[in-house]
């Protein structure tokens, strides 16, 4: 199986993309986490990364998916689920053109519809875990102990990005940098749109019933 999942920062396609991906016996593929492992191998790609992100700024998009392609050329990529990528339209341009390299082509672009405000409440209360990068909720999935990660105790912290402001800022962007990546899987006729509102559960049932008719 290979996906994409779209949707607004902090709609839930981190959540459901890592869960999907245990359970297809796939790579889940994040930029964020490519990023952190080549620059921590002190690559060529890693050193020109964080050239950028040291200092604020956005990854150009021909890093981008240099660093894409070199993934997606590994043994284990038959199957994937993509998170966070692509977010332009020239992204999505690339990710076609190296998967039809590769003979791979995408099965299906599976947006989570998430209203902006519901984001918004969201980000208020969410706690990451600095260590592991777990994420919890003071409601929706407060940790057993408060302030305290559970997988290894690390105190967790409240990132500038869950700032309502930002937050904002954050989908403005994003409904003008990444709606036309949602307009280019649609005339492909790959695009799937589910609820991404309401549990984590139920948002993955809606998922699952997706990729039963794929």
């Amino acid at each position: 199986m290979r996906l994409v999942l779209l949707g607004p920062p902090g709609g839930g396609k981190g959540t459901q993309s890592k869960t999907l991906a245990v359970e297809l016996g796939v790579p889940h593929i994040a930029t964020g986490d490519l990023f952190r492992a080549e620059i921590a191998a002190e690559s060529e790609l890693g050193k020109l990364a964080d050239s950028f992100i040291s200092h604020g700024n956005l990854v150009p998009d021909d890093v981008v998916n240099r660093m894409i392609r070199e993934r997606l050329g590994q043994p284990d990529c038959s199957g994937f689920v993509m998170d966070g990528y692509p977010r332009t339209e020239p992204q999505a341009e690339a990710l076609e053109s190296a998967l039809y390299q590769y003979g791979r082509p995408l099965q299906a672009a599976i947006k989570l519809d998430v209203p902006d405000e519901a984001i918004v409440d969201r980000a208020v209360g969410r706690e990451i875990c600095p260590t592991c990068d777990a994420i919890y909720h003071l409601t929706a999935k407060p940790p057993r102990r408060m302030g305290i990660c559970d997988n290894d105790g690390s105190i967790l912290i409240v990132r500038d990005d869950d700032k309502p402001s930002t937050v904002r800022r954050r989908l403005q962007i994003y409904h003008r940098i990444t709606e036309p990546v949602i307009e280019f899987y649609r005339r492909r006729h790959l695009l799937h749109t589910i609820d991404g509102t309401g549990k984590p559960v139920e948002v993955g049932q809606r998922l699952r019933a997706i990729l039963r008719d794929l």
